[in-house]
């Protein structure tokens, strides 16, 4: 991930962010009654908060319902720079989240498969061929109970 020049976030844009993660299809008309600005106002801020990096307008979906049966989330340990094998990962389509950590693991990763046969294939034929990759630890999902977006901005 590149590193993008941050706005500063003032209430308004905090109040926008929030109305958007309890409900991402709201109308700018509606969003700006409620923070106190035009649609105009609030589409050109939202425009800059996604273009700026700040957030993203999604469809967040149930993947078992879409056809992918197998989640897991992957510990690897890394051999060199930890930096180099998280954009490698980060380049897999079946890699929904990469993030560097301290403790056991240098890197967690998310992966959405369809089947354990596909996560097999994911972690055999791409995974541990990264350079650097020294280990990995596949915990693999039973159950999904709770997914959340709806956080705040403080």
């Amino acid at each position: 991930m590149s590193k993008r020049t941050r706005p500063s976030l003032d209430a308004t844009s905090k109040a926008i962010i929030e109305q958007l993660q309890l409900d991402g299809r709201r109308s700018y008309a509606e969003i700006g009654k409620a923070v106190g600005l035009s649609e105009a106002a609030v589409r050109q801020r939202v425009q800059k908060l996604t273009d700026a990096g700040v957030m993203q307008i999604v469809a967040v979906t149930d993947p078992m319902s879409l056809g992918f049966t197998r989640q897991a989330m992957i510990g690897v340990r890394v051999s060199g720079d930890t930096r180099v094998v998280a954009d490698r990962l980060s380049d897999m389509p079946e890699v929904a989240y990469v993030v560097l950590s301290a403790g056991s693991f240098d890197i967690l990763a998310e992966l959405v498969c369809e089947d354990d046969e596909a996560l097999i294939e994911v972690l055999n034929e791409k995974i541990r061929l990264v350079e650097g990759v020294a280990r990995t630890e596949t915990f693999v999902y039973l159950q999904l109970k709770k997914q959340k977006y709806d956080w705040g901005t403080r």
